[in-house]
């Protein structure tokens, strides 16, 4: 849920008796409204959520007890409307327990969560609104309803379908138990995750197990070791990605590349933070979920409001994909192989070998290496890369200011402009820390959408990265795929930011999952063009552009790698489908021997494991990402990004008017209309898969 809030007064009322000391319950004074979180307190939360509740609960009871007629004003616009502080402290509150976790944060969610899940609950479940509801629906087509109104008609009936409004009072109560156990699982999934991530460290005190590894690296574990007096001298290891990927690409100890490998791919199995017995019991209330509303299975629930529909068309689309990514990652493995034998080696390719192995086949193959592109994708340079671009298609610029509230030191604010207009606010969040959860994301603050009255609100959006932190004199470096990834990002940010909507519910990436990757995945193709690469890469040091022969190789080297890099992400797609496409469930469900069937089913080499173990996949199972029965929506959205980007380069890759009619069809659109046709329109035409093959360099 985001907050879609008033920017020029709250509504809160003295005599409720509120804290006005609390930042919730009085008007921000923050430039444009954002959040105070130099104000807030985790003490704040509870009244504010309780509060929230009880408002919006006012307002619906406004709307039931209205003695006019349904309308479409005063029923689903009342409706929409509704909840303005409820929606900006669950934005807030969520947000801070992805970046700044903590016992008392974990403490509050778990209290809050059950509470939020009935409130939902009562709203959807309230037999007098939804007949009101349904009686607007059923006059739709007598109403002198268009675009944008029309549809948050259908979306608002149909949300409540699938919210349960329609099932029979009888089956409602078990309905309301299912939604607030899910609630209250899926948290403890999330926080079981970080908590064993930040739970593990692998302490080297043998320089001589150091072999290998960049000097950036062992330099940043030095310091991470420093921190601590039982650990002064030594170098320390962590399971966040700068730390465990590079360890893995370069360590010449294969013990210790095991070592950590192995603690990486157990996370929350059997340990302190077992996770096993949470999946069993979200699988098994996903499908009976599912089942009460109708749905066979909960993907066929989750896809009726997608655009693939069906399960079947979902499978059909991971194979035309996984076939040939299998046939290369076979190639990949042999070569390896080859590689292990003529150094010497007796054993057979294990998962911690992989990354090594390939790291040094690359090396060899096209003279490239992870530390030789480092220096030019300094931190602040690739920024400047995505600001740049984001300036040449749409005509933004982004200026920091300093008077904005952050809710993280770490985090940077800054004010986005339209030509002279302010036209939302972005924060960036750059380096990885404890109470912050793994991964990159985009998450809002606010969403954009306009008042009753008309005026706008502008959206307060957050990138939310994990990139290693400075070290020294040194800058934070990052790898090529941490700077697709902050180009990945910056592309949701764009969707949030230029959304041009009415409504909150259909603003931004208010957008069905397999769609919503557009707009970010397509910014990807960005990152490695070479017209690109030489604006924004260059040498930390000297400030040299990227020179033409690494150019060169990075795009010689474009397609290596993706046997691994597309067998582990189709297989954490067909573990989310063939978990959430079970009818049934068994009680006693093993998910690792579940997992290992399902891989061996479909021929995963041994050597390569699933993006995601399911006792850390949180994409499907922790309640802040959403993606259960929708991890494959990467991949669908991939072929509309790749289909889309050949437009750009017929036109040129920076021709405003490809990108004028993307912001139109596609940025600015949000869900108001059907995604299918809005690609169309922009495009011409329905995508076709072939660009992405052959991007992948699967053909």
């Amino acid at each position: 849920m985001v907050a879609c809030l008033l920017v020029s007064c709250h509504h809160q009322k003295k005599e409720n008796n509120l804290d006005m000391d609390n930042p919730f319950f009085s008007k921000p004074e923050t430039p444009y409204g954002v959040p105070a979180f130099d104000r807030l307190r985790p003490e704040h939360f509870i009244p504010a959520f309780e509060e929230g509740m009880r408002q919006q609960k006012q307002e619906v009871n406004a709307i039931t007890s209205n003695p006019q007629e349904p309308t479409f004003e005063n029923t689903i616009e009342a409706l929409e409307y509704s909840g303005e502080l409820l929606n900006e402290v669950s934005a807030v509150f969520f947000n801070m327990c992805e970046t700044n976790n903590s016992k008392e944060m974990n403490d509050i969610a778990e209290r809050i969560s059950p509470k939020l899940s009935a409130h939902s609950d009562d709203i959807n479940l309230n037999e007098a609104l939804f007949k009101r509801v349904k009686a607007v629906y059923d006059m739709r087509e007598r109403l002198d309803l268009e675009g944008e109104r029309l549809r948050l008609l259908e979306e608002t009936y149909k949300g409540f379908v699938r919210g349960g409004a329609a099932l029979p009072l009888e089956k409602q109560e078990r309905f309301r138990a299912i939604n607030e156990q899910l609630s209250t699982l899926t948290l403890k999934f999330g926080n079981n995750v970080l908590a064993a991530t930040n739970a593990y460290q692998m302490v080297i005190d043998n320089k001589s197990e150091l072999k290998g590894l960049p000097a950036s690296l062992v330099k940043a574990a030095s310091a991470l070791a420093d921190e601590k007096p039982e650990t002064k001298g030594k170098w320390v290891f962590t399971l966040h990605n700068p730390s465990l990927m590079p360890f893995l690409q370069y360590a010449e100890n294969r013990e210790k590349r095991q070592e950590i490998w192995e603690a990486y791919a157990h996370r929350c199995d059997g340990d302190t933070f077992d996770n096993n017995g949470i999946i069993r019991q979200i699988v098994a209330l996903r499908a009976e979920r599912a089942q009460l509303l109708g749905y066979r299975t909960h993907a066929d629930y989750v896809l009726d409001d997608c655009m693939a529909k069906t399960p079947e068309a979902v499978y059909k689309l991971l194979m035309q994909v996984w076939k040939p990514a299998l046939r290369k990652a076979s190639e990949e493995a042999s070569e390896y192989r080859q590689l292990i034998r003529m150094e010497g080696g007796s054993f057979d390719l294990q998962p911690w070998d992989w990354r090594y192995y390939a790291e040094k086949v690359r090396k060899a193959k096209y003279d490239l290496s992870d530390e030789e592109i480092r220096p030019y994708f300094q931190l602040e340079h690739v920024r400047d890369g995505v600001f740049m671009l984001a300036n040449r298609l749409y005509g933004l610029t982004f200026k920091p200011n300093k008077d904005i509230p952050v809710y993280h030191p770490d985090a940077v604010a800054y004010e986005v402009y339209d030509a002279d207009s302010v036209i939302g606010v972005l924060y960036l969040d750059y380096f990885t820390r404890e109470s912050k959860r793994s991964g990159a994301w985009m998450t809002e603050f606010r969403s954009q959408c306009e008042m009753e009255d008309g005026r706008p609100v502008l959206p307060v959006i957050s990138l939310v990265f994990n990139f290693p932190h400075p070290v020294g004199d040194q800058p934070s470096l990052l790898n090529f795929d941490e700077a697709e990834t902050f180009f990945h990002e910056f592309g949701h940010s764009l969707h949030g930011l230029l959304s041009h909507c009415h409504y909150r519910s259909l603003a931004g990436t208010n957008v069905p999952r397999d769609f919503v990757e557009l707009p970010s995945q397509v910014m990807e193709n960005w990152a490695s063009h070479p017209e690109m690469m030489r604006l924004y890469a260059r040498h930390y040091l000297t400030g040299d552009t990227i020179p033409e022969k690494l150019v060169s190789k990075i795009q010689a080297a474009a397609t290596y790698g993706q046997g691994f890099m597309n067998t582990e992400l189709i297989a954490a797609s067909l573990l989310d489908m063939d978990y959430h496409t079970l009818p049934k469930v068994d009680e006693k469900l093993d998910p690792s021997a579940f997992e290992a069937d399902q891989m061996n089913r479909y021929g995963l080499p041994s050597a390569i494991i699933s993006r995601y173990h399911s006792q850390y996949f949180q994409h499907i199972f922790a309640s802040a990402s959403g993606y259960s029965a929708g991890y494959y929506s990467y991949t669908w959205s991939a072929v509309l990004d790749a289909d889309a980007f050949e437009l750009f380069k017929e036109k040129g890759i920076f021709n405003r008017e490809v990108a004028a009619s993307f912001r139109k069809n596609i940025l600015e659109k949000g869900f108001t209309e059907d995604p299918a046709l809005l690609y169309r329109r922009f495009r011409g035409q329905d995508p076709t898969i072939t660009p992405l093959l052959r991007k992948r360099g699967l053909l």
